[in-house]
């Protein structure tokens, strides 16, 4: 699988704390990868690492080309949409989007043009007058209307509501990705974006635990779910995670362990996440 990206044992410290700890990645162009982690993980450091606004100790590779600190030729490939955006809100929408056009290279405005005509976004508002969600939504159609072919998602729905959180994912897979293109979510809303994810990386204290396409992973474990009388001989079995609920024991056990009385389910990726990383310290 082509590689659009190599992280090589990338480090970052702020001051004497070290926020990333020898970072190995190598991102495959064509996929929708999920970045999990903890508050505090080093999600947003790596992402803003990898865009090259941090400077930093190791090596990103882009298609083999290094990215320097401030390097303003990545913007004509990668977008990024933060959890704040940066949107002057003194200029109503239409300006907004003249001012965008043009100081773009990558601008597309037959896309452009295509994506606001289909949107509800009220041309002559300031953008001050817009809710959050509308802000979200005016954001996210400026940078789908960039030929970029990487694009980093940090916390992008935060303070949406679920309406306006689903048709943001939809938005991003009906309008923008394709094999060529390569998309990292950060986000703490696993169950609303699990199901479009293919690749995983999980986080910690600044250190990636895993990395893995997610059919794999989750082919390594399962579900069980048996009653709580049957817990003792749950436990026998090394569970992985453990959670209780209307009478039953749920857990968390490798593929081939069998647990007798026992209902079968596939995991759920925030169950991996939490056996893989809620026991650290």
């Amino acid at each position: 699988m082509t590689a659009i990206m190599e992280i090589k044992n990338l480090n970052k410290y702020f001051g004497k704390f070290q926020a990333l700890k020898d970072v190995n990645l190598s991102i495959p162009q064509g996929r929708i990868i999920g970045l999990l982690g903890k508050n505090g993980a080093g999600k947003s450091t790596l992402m803003r690492c990898m865009l090259g606004f941090l400077k930093y100790q190791g090596e990103i590779l882009y298609h083999e080309t290094p990215i320097e600190h401030n390097d303003t030729r990545m913007f004509k490939k990668i977008a990024f949409i933060p959890d704040v955006s940066a949107l002057d809100e003194r200029l109503t929408v239409q300006q907004t989007i003249d001012y965008v056009r043009g100081i773009n290279p990558s601008w597309n405005d037959q896309k452009a043009d295509s994506l606001m005509e289909k949107s509800d976004l009220p041309m002559k508002k300031k953008v001050k007058t817009l809710s959050k969600g509308m802000k979200t939504k005016l954001y996210l159609l400026l940078v789908l209307s960039l030929d970029v072919e990487f694009l980093l998602l940090d916390e992008p729905t935060i303070g949406l509501d679920i309406v306006f959180r689903k048709e943001f994912f939809n938005t991003i897979l009906g309008e923008f990705f394709d094999e060529t293109k390569t998309i990292i979510i950060s986000t703490h809303q696993v169950d609303e974006v699990e199901h479009i994810l293919q690749d995983i990386i999980f986080l910690d204290q600044g250190e990636v635990i895993l990395f893995e396409d997610i059919e794999e992973l989750k082919m390594k474990y399962k579900e069980v779910k048996v009653p709580r009388e049957y817990m003792s001989v749950l436990m026998q079995h090394n569970p992985l995670q453990v959670w209780e609920g209307l009478g039953f024991v749920h857990a968390l056990v490798h593929e081939e362990i069998d647990v007798p009385e026992a209902e079968y389910a596939t995991p759920q990726l925030v169950d991996l996440f939490l056996a893989k990383i809620g026991g650290r310290s």
